[in-house]
């Protein structure tokens, strides 16, 4: 069993920081690709970062510049630090990771249970 934990959501004005914390824990052999999503009310869920094994990044335009993605591949432990928060950052952020849970297995998408940010003064 694989499990993924976010953590680090809150409440925050604009133009203030929160720093995400995403741990993995269980069966696990390697992992792939890791991700955030976020997803708010009546929105479609979307990409807000991507990190692969070999710490490569990926930023769509509209958090480029504010948002940091991370990992800790000795922990399984990723990070999103969000800087410069507007309202329309408001939303349910999941991490996600792909990950294979035995040698010669496949990879497999897996996802946190997402933790609320909302941006508001």
């Amino acid at each position: 069993q694989v499990q993924l934990v976010e953590s680090g959501g809150g409440l925050v004005q604009p133009g203030g920081s929160l720093r995400l914390s995403c741990a993995v824990s269980g069966r696990i052999f390697s992992i792939g690709d890791m991700g955030w999503y976020r997803q708010a009310p009546g929105n479609q869920r979307e990409l807000v970062a991507r990190i692969n094994s070999g710490a490569s990044t990926t930023y769509p335009t509209s958090v480029k510049g504010r948002f940091t993605i991370s990992r800790d591949n000795a922990k399984n432990t990723m990070f999103l630090q969000m800087n410069s928060l507007q309202p329309e950052d408001t939303a349910v952020y999941y991490c996600n990771a792909v990950i294979r849970t035995k040698y010669g297995g496949a990879y497999r998408d897996y996802w946190g249970q997402g933790t609320q940010v909302t941006v508001s003064s």
